[in-house]
């Protein structure tokens, strides 16, 4: 398939609607995942999910046109699963494992549509939420966050000239192909694309993507995003996020169910799959306090996501457990994800080879790095932290309190309350830049 030419793609909009979304595939694998076991297990609890945006300084409601969001959510709630989509899940093996997707599943998949949301402005921020059945209102996440994120980029560069975009694309491709030239010094790389929520278009991501598939080979293990994965024959990756034990610690009745959420998650995950997919995300409520209490057989899952801490801090805690446990740790997995670009890969992946397994998730700064890239200067294609959480479960308050304390999200009373059950040992804050 030829590339396409991204420049002349992005100058020429002559057209009433351009799409962002043009599948319901066009999500991350994760949400698949956890969105088959929400509608087994969970299927009645009602969740509000809210665009949050942290770097505050961009406000966004005075750079995307509201007309044009809502043109492009409602288009996204017009899409439908097509048969080929619905067969290739269906059919495809996914972590060496056939049939990942039951067929009651696939079956319910086949009617779904992306529920209503809720738009307004508030203090230059629009105020995006979508209320609806868990299952339903958890698929909104990655499609609400790359149209904002599209938007953005698409108001950046309006008025820019064919000669101006040609050579803003093609710093940005020349960075990230160097950036693929040092990856290739690292011979036992284990690298995959995690851009989708937060990258600069479609087009870009899928540029990214067959280069490094190109520029790789094997050491490109595949992407998160489900629509690309399919196009490109490559293995779709994820596993689970946040969003699992924020619903269920809001639903517990007292703090001792609080605090036993993230360990409810991972029993239920366990009833659902196996093997390469029992990998534990543990900084929901703090690193520290899930490893203080977590039972022994969490230590024989496959592996561990550190997401919020400094990735060699993060590892040689998760690293310290296993050996506590009695568990080797060259035996186990070390997914790392959190901010990660060419630097911190390369540091990360020197300071733990040969001591455990270990891959990367590449995400913002692979889909959206065009700093110093663009002719005219400026930080309008600078990436934010922009993503979306699960705020409400069944009307009660959800928190996410992260390795980060910047990075903690709910409501200021409730985030107190979870600091006093969880407490904050181990807490690092540091600025979120992406």
């Amino acid at each position: 398939m030829p590339a396409t030419d991204i420049a002349t793609r992005v100058y020429n909009h002559g057209w009433r609607l351009d799409p962002i979304i043009r599948s319901l595939l066009d999500t991350d694998f994760y949400k698949l995942l956890m969105q088959q076991m929400i509608w087994r297990l969970h299927p009645d609890v009602r969740t509000t999910f809210s665009l949050i945006n942290r770097s505050k300084k961009v406000q966004l409601a005075e750079i995307i046109d509201e007309q044009e969001l809502r043109e492009q959510l409602d288009h996204a709630r017009s899409l439908r699963f097509t048969n080929r989509e619905l067969i290739w899940l269906a059919g495809n093996s996914f972590y060496g494992q056939e049939r990942m997707f039951a067929p009651d599943y696939i079956a319910w998949l086949a009617e779904f549509r992306l529920p209503d949301y809720e738009l307004s402005v508030v203090d230059g921020q629009y105020k995006l939420d979508f209320d609806a059945p868990w299952p339903e209102a958890s698929l909104w996440e990655i499609p609400a966050l790359a149209i904002v994120n599209e938007l953005r980029s698409r108001a950046t560069l309006k008025n820019r000239g064919r000669f101006e975009l040609d050579i803003l694309y093609a710093r940005a491709k020349a960075k990230l192909w160097d950036k693929v030239e040092r990856l290739r010094a690292l011979p036992d790389l284990a690298l995959s694309d995690f851009g989708t929520r937060r990258r600069h278009s479609f087009l870009w991501q899928q540029w990214c993507v067959e280069a490094l598939k190109e520029g790789l080979g094997d050491r490109f293990i595949g992407t998160s995003n489900v629509l690309l994965a399919m196009h490109n024959d490559l293995e779709a990756i994820g596993t689970n996020a946040h969003e699992l034990p924020m619903v269920l610690a809001a639903l517990a009745h007292n703090d001792a169910g609080i605090a036993a959420a993230p360990y409810r998650v991972l029993e239920e995950w366990r009833t659902q799959y196996d093997g390469n997919l029992l990998i534990v995300l543990p900084d929901a409520y703090g690193t520290t306090a899930f490893l203080r209490h977590a039972p022994d057989w969490v230590a024989d899952w496959t592996g561990f996501r550190p997401d919020s801490l400094p990735p060699v801090e993060g590892g040689e805690q998760i690293m310290d457990w296993w050996r506590e446990k009695g568990r080797d740790p060259r035996e186990k997995l070390l997914i790392f994800s959190d901010g990660m670009d060419v630097d911190s890969i390369e540091q990360t992946y020197r300071h733990f080879h040969g001591k455990v397994r270990m891959s990367f998730g590449w995400g913002t700064n692979l889909t959206n790095d065009f700093r110093d890239c663009d002719p005219e200067g400026g930080a309008g294609l600078e990436p934010i932290s922009l993503v979306a959480k699960v705020t409400r479960a069944n009307g009660r308050p959800a928190v996410k309190l992260s390795d980060n304390p910047a990075k903690a999200t709910g409501d200021p009373a409730e985030i107190a309350r979870y600091r006093r059950i969880f407490g904050a040992e181990g807490m690092v804050e540091k600025a979120v830049r992406v």
